[in-house]
């Protein structure tokens, strides 16, 4: 089962996207920092793809810029907000809907998948 980490600390975004994804059957894994990025990954959780709510505490951590550089991200952005990042595979500007985040993970799980 494909494991996405879904690190948002609007918790709206990030549970409407986690239930999406659980119901077609992705291990789909809410955070709402970086301290909790690192807990799952030390307890082995590595995740296929990655979606980032750009906000400067969770976004400029090291560690998750790192995840970052490794792992498809999906951005979620603010028009009024800038940081700096590695690049990553799509940027979605709010207002998004959760439809449009939960079509591109997937898309990008079935890229991931070995032929």
């Amino acid at each position: 089962m494909p494991v996405v980490f879904i690190i948002a600390p609007d918790w709206t975004l990030r549970t409407a996207v986690r239930a999406e994804l659980r119901e077609i059957g992705v291990k789909a894994l809410g955070m709402e920092s970086a301290d909790e990025v690192g807990r799952a990954l030390a307890d082995g959780e590595m995740p296929s793809v990655i979606v980032l709510e750009a906000v400067s505490p969770i976004a400029s951590s090291p560690a998750v810029q790192k995840l970052i550089e490794q792992v498809p991200t999906v951005l979620i952005a603010s028009r009024t907000e800038t940081l700096s990042l590695p690049p990553v595979t799509t940027v979605f500007y709010r207002p998004v809907r959760i439809g449009e985040i939960v079509a591109r993970v997937r898309e990008l799980l079935q890229q991931s998948r070995p032929a």
